[in-house]
């Protein structure tokens, strides 16, 4: 590893390779994929694929259905509340819970606004009082926060058509 960063800077004009980037610049702005709407989760499901298990959790707002690809732990982390189990020792979202109620905070509401080069963007909007702060978060743990709080999960319009299709 190079003392001086400035030495290592070749390769920093584009992406790392887990990037999912194609070389090409495309023009998009955030936040126009239309209003949030109310989605359910209807659950998460695991399929195999090149002798690999991938899981999925399942959004939808009554007509249209999202899956969302996530990870075995997230997998589980969403799974359990949804069960109505509980394990033995909190697990990282349940101390996250605890952490927030003890603050004073609630979780107002989780809104998945964004999507691009096939990743979903969220964000957790906290409430205390007349404060309400919003934190930039991976689906999978704002869906798994939703459901420990009973907090609305919303999916932008745009989300919603784009997975239809």
């Amino acid at each position: 590893m190079p003392e001086d960063p400035e030495e290592d800077s070749e390769g920093l004009d584009k992406p790392p390779a887990f990037f999912p980037y194609d070389g090409e610049e495309t023009e998009r702005e955030p936040g126009t994929l239309g209003e949030p709407v109310e989605v359910n989760v209807e659950g998460v499901f695991g399929y195999e694929s090149n002798g690999k298990v991938e899981h999925f959790v399942l959004l939808s707002d009554g007509d249209r259905k999202v899956p969302i690809l996530i990870g075995p732990f997230e997998a589980q982390a969403i799974t359990l509340p949804l069960d109505g189990a509980q394990p033995d020792r909190p697990m990282t979202h349940d101390l996250i819970r605890t952490i927030i109620d003890r603050l004073g905070w609630s979780l107002a509401r989780v809104i998945i606004d964004d999507l691009w080069s096939a990743t979903y963007y969220a964000k957790l909007h906290l409430h205390q009082g007349n404060n309400e702060i919003e934190i930039d978060c991976r689906p999978s743990d704002a869906i798994a926060l939703a459901v420990r709080f009973d907090a609305p999960i919303l999916v932008a319009e745009g989300i919603l058509d784009a997975a239809g299709e």
